[in-house]
């Protein structure tokens, strides 16, 4: 049996779970909504692994009352959701669409009487296809058009809404989108993809200004990090370790926490577009700074030349989850993450919250109970992870878990389940796990002063 939970840490955080808008939502022509990216990417044959679309889904836009229910039978501080562009604005410009914020609207009211703070997320990968054929995030004007979508969002819910995410993962959607073509857009550009970092940094930094004038309390950005090990003690692999750690990391926060981009010599990639003032706008001090953490990534020197000076290896001598060698199971890499920036970037950077932490196992497909011990054993140990940086130091004020519900896993499709609740996605029924019960445990003992059951 674990040791107990140690809750004289884990009594000083927030608990949260998240979900996105393509992921569960469903409704793909639904009041109004337009097409993004990742409708493009699903139509593509070859692009999902199991062929899936994500419509109708978890058909959240629809059975939105249910997950409510479910957000509140955990005892959530708050709920992180996101919203759509394409819902709200379709073709990324012009005036709003009422029954795409109507939506959203009745789902902040219903949160709030269940007594959940709403803690969207205004992008979380579903750019209009309109603007993508327009540059994207290659384009400046993406960060323009996403301040003024920022502002149709805050008018309507701003009244209602104090905490927000501007953006999620600029770093995937930078290598996996445009970098190696994996994710949505699909482009294949490498080092040249770099352009969209800083325009996602830039719509970040031109919509903190919208959202605080609009009353929010709390702002920031939710970066993707990774514990970076090199995998020996090589100085050919710990040189490849820092370029990827630049790539992956710092590339995306020193920005933000520092007003500077670090020395991308190491890469040999392009200037990125920086114009006057664009780092006062990237660096405006956020109220949080938000982690989504996974896993750690083992970086080696590459066996041969080539455009990437370095190569991913599996992390020997730890487990994996269902996506296998592509996301070992490491705890103590979180630890390290978190007292790694606390030292690293010192008064610089505020307070922290795990804005997403998660794992996808192998679960049956059709309705029912699911003992899924091992991601309780994951969610357990990064927990005690979490708790042992904050003994350590580093400033933790919230816990999120990804993911309330089974969803669609991009281009994994419905290959792999990260819920704490099962979706049987041929009839969208909806079954705790018994991590959901486990959690909702957690959240009540870290309240309570009790003892976890």
């Amino acid at each position: 049996m674990s040791p107990a939970l140690p809750l004289d840490q884990l009594r000083r955080l927030r608990f949260s779970s998240a979900t996105a808008a393509f992921q569960i939502e469903g409704a793909r022509t639904a009041d109004g909504r337009g097409a993004g990216i990742w409708d493009r990417f699903v139509d593509t044959p070859g692009r999902v692994v199991d062929g899936a679309t994500a419509d109708p889904g978890a058909d959240s836009y629809h059975r939105w009352r249910e997950d409510v229910a479910l957000a509140a039978g955990l005892g959530l501080d708050r709920y992180r959701f996101s919203i759509s562009w394409t819902r709200v604005q379709p073709g990324g410009r012009g005036a709003a669409n009422p029954a795409g914020l109507d939506y959203y609207s009745r789902l902040v009211d219903a949160l709030l009487e269940a007594g959940v703070t709403p803690f969207p997320t205004l992008y979380h990968w579903d750019l209009p296809i309109e603007l993508e054929d327009d540059g994207g995030w290659l384009s400046r004007d993406t960060a323009y058009r996403f301040a003024e979508y920022t502002a149709l969002v805050t008018e309507r819910l701003g009244d209602r809404v104090q905490h927000w995410y501007t953006l999620n993962e600029p770093a995937m959607t930078t290598l996996q989108g445009y970098g190696i073509g994996t994710l949505a857009p699909g482009k294949f550009l490498l080092f040249d993809a770099l352009p969209t970092v800083h325009h996602q940094l830039l719509a970040h930094g031109l919509a903190v200004p919208v959202l605080r004038a609009a009353g929010a309390a709390a702002v920031g950005l939710a970066n993707n990090h990774t514990h970076v090990l090199p995998a020996t003690d090589s100085a050919d692999d710990a040189r490849a370790a820092d370029v990827y750690d630049l790539l992956h990391n710092r590339l995306y926060a020193e920005p933000i926490l520092l007003g500077t981009y670090p020395d991308l010599s190491p890469l040999g990639a392009p200037d990125l577009p920086i114009r006057d003032c664009d780092l006062d706008l990237i660096s405006q001090r956020p109220d949080f700074y938000a982690v989504n953490f996974y896993n750690p990534t083992t970086i080696g020197a590459p066996a041969a030349d080539g455009p990437i000076p370095f190569e991913m290896l599996p992390t020997p001598g730890v487990p994996v989850t269902g996506f296998g060698e592509e996301w070992p199971i490491m705890p103590a890499a979180l630890t390290a993450l978190l007292t790694g920036f606390t030292r690293r970037y010192g008064d610089a950077l505020p307070p922290l919250i795990i804005s997403e932490n998660g794992a996808s196992f192998p679960e049956p497909e059709a309705a029912g109970r699911v003992d899924d011990a091992d991601r309780i054993a994951y969610l357990d140990g990064h927990l005690r992870a979490v708790a042992t940086a904050m003994a350590d130091g580093a400033n933790v004020e919230e816990y999120t878990v990804w993911s309330l519900l089974d969803n669609f896993e991009w281009a994994d499709g419905y290959t792999q389940r990260f819920g704490l609740t099962h979706v049987d996605f041929a009839t969208g029924e909806r079954t705790p796990k018994a991590s959901y019960d486990w959690y909702r445990r957690v959240i009540a003992a870290a309240r309570e002063n009790g003892n976890l059951a």
